[in-house]
């Protein structure tokens, strides 16, 4: 009878222990497959929106062309400004040398980062014209020479003198951006440099009638 007793009291034993590790598989296996928590997994990381990328570097040769062209159209204006900043007389022209230095220093970078995502680079600063990339405006050697060498209120007049000739040719290249590129923000790049470089015109000239 002991005997008998011990047995079912095991057996008992066994069947409550099979019995709570089932449940307890159940309910692991259960909380892993929950469909809330697989919707909850997808939509931590939603699937980028295709075509992003390529259209956000859209471009036709027109970008290409004015990118290339402008960063080193923009690199003799620094220079010449460079130059206003030793050697002008005029507090106002060296106020616009800072103006101007200020404006196109980060377009460079711009314009420079658009190219090589691009796989382009600048033209030469030497070559005025290439495979029928224009550079209007730029100073030729012999005027940045004679500009080297004037000083005082020549310099002065000179310098404005060249400087409006230069932006104007900048406004020139933009326009033709806007009217053949691609890019959007070369586009816009193109009409802050109209915006910005049509007022300094503006006010060059009006120096050199008022002041100089």
């Amino acid at each position: 009878m002991t005997r008998t007793l011990k047995t079912l009291a095991a057996t008992a034993a066994l069947a409550t222990s099979l019995a709570v590790g089932a449940c307890s598989s159940n309910d692991t296996t259960s909380g892993h497959q929950m469909p809330g928590d697989s919707m909850t997994a997808m939509g931590s990381a939603p699937a980028t929106p295709s075509g992003a990328a390529s259209a956000a570097s859209a471009h036709n040769q027109a970008d290409i062309t004015f990118a290339s062209s402008m960063v080193p159209h923009h690199q003799q204006a620094i220079e010449m400004a460079d130059l206003a900043l030793r050697q002008a007389t005029s507090a106002d022209v060296k106020k616009l040398a800072t103006q101007i230095k200020a404006a196109q220093d980060p377009e460079i970078a711009t314009m420079t980062g658009w190219l090589t995502s691009w796989g382009a680079a600048p033209m030469p600063s030497g070559d005025h014209d290439m495979d029928g990339m224009s550079m209007d405006g730029m100073m030729s050697a012999e005027e940045m020479s004679a500009l080297e060498k004037a000083s005082g209120s020549a310099f002065d007049r000179m310098w404005l003198q060249l400087m409006i000739k230069h932006h104007e040719g900048a406004v020139t290249m933009a326009r033709t951006q806007l009217s053949q590129g691609q890019s959007g923000d070369a586009k816009e790049l193109a009409q802050a440099v109209i915006d910005g470089q049509t007022k300094e015109i503006a006010t060059m000239t009006e120096l050199l009638k008022t002041s100089l």
